[in-house]
């Protein structure tokens, strides 16, 4: 079974900078795609940015620019470093592993809470 543990979340002023990391129990290496999505209560879960192997990297528009995801194949982590944060940032970020494959598969973390305050 494989485990994602996010942390770095919590409260920042707007214009700040966080950085949230997701540990994984496997080695990632294996995996075709990570990413990070986020949900505010009563909408919908949504992307914010994904590391494939052989592709590179895709983000949300909202984010681009500001947000940077990375990935430690050695720590088997992936990072989120978040710059010039907003209120509209404000939501539960969740870690997520994606391997194609017949069905797909999808592994969720439990997932952190960002605050960014006006």
């Amino acid at each position: 079974q494989v485990q994602l543990v996010e942390s770095g979340g919590g409260l920042v002023q707007a214009g700040g900078s966080l950085r949230l990391s997701c540990a994984t129990s496997i080695n990632i290496f294996t995996i075709n795609r990570m990413g990070w999505y986020r949900q505010v209560p009563g909408k919908q879960r949504e992307l914010v940015a994904t590391i494939s192997r052989g592709v590179g990297t895709n983000y949300a528009d909202s984010v681009k620019g500001r947000f940077t995801i990375s990935r430690d194949n050695a720590k088997n982590t992936v990072y989120l470093q978040m710059n010039s944060l907003e209120p509209e940032d404000t939501a539960i970020y969740y870690c997520n592993a994606h391997n194609w494959g017949y069905p797909d598969t999808d592994y969720w973390g439990k997932g952190i809470l960002v605050t960014v305050s006006s």
